[in-house]
């Protein structure tokens, strides 16, 4: 029996998710959870074979966790889920150490399927996905612009935003010029846009 943790924010997709893989004779779902900060503890208490994990979890993101557990607990196969059709997702999820990527519209014959291929250690990836990762490249963000756009969100001002991040406004100004001339752009919001729709963000 493979043994599932299930790590869904909304209610009503995690209810359905876990009907669904119900009906498999060799799958179980041993834990359900609804935040990014409840995993690790739940999978530390259930040992699951595979962690269905959303990427969009609140509390911590799915990449996050996904990261903690190939850390913690090495041999959790993770199968990260989204409702985006995003290749730098996948670049990401496979960075952090995840077994599968999978888009939650996908047929439910392709959900359990993707438990058992990744149970048995192999990766699952949509190929049309990969195919789209692959055309589109890496990244051009280090780790630090990342983390620059991704606070940039959620503070308004560059004096706010550098007191955020603990850099000085001119440090904080530099990496907002190279972020905005890697991604051809002339604005913060532009960059936020174009990082979130190639989920680089």
């Amino acid at each position: 029996m493979i043994g599932v943790l299930l790590a869904e924010d909304q209610a009503l997709v995690r209810g359905a998710l876990a009907s669904l893989l119900g009906l498999e004779e060799d799958i179980e779902v041993v834990a359900e959870v609804g935040a990014g900060d409840e995993v690790v503890a739940a999978a530390e208490a259930c040992r699951p074979d595979v962690a269905l994990l959303d990427i969009g979890l609140p509390g911590r993101d799915g990449l996050a966790v996904a990261e903690e557990l190939g850390e913690r607990l090495p041999t959790v196969r993770v199968v990260m889920l989204t409702t985006f059709n995003r290749p730098g997702y996948l670049r990401r999820a496979m960075e952090a150490g995840a077994a599968g990527f999978l888009l939650k519209d996908a047929p439910a014959a392709e959900l359990a399927r993707a438990v058992r291929t990744a149970a048995a250690g192999r990766r699952v990836v949509d190929p049309g996905l990969a195919a789209a990762a692959l055309e589109q490249g890496e990244s051009p963000l280090t780790p630090r612009e990342r983390e620059v756009l991704d606070r940039s969100r959620d503070n308004g001002t560059v004096a706010e935003l550098a007191d955020a991040l603990h850099l000085s406004p001119g440090t904080t100004r530099n990496h907002l010029s190279a972020i905005m001339r890697k991604l051809d752009v002339h604005s913060r919001i532009e960059a936020i846009r174009v990082a979130e729709e190639r989920g680089w963000l």
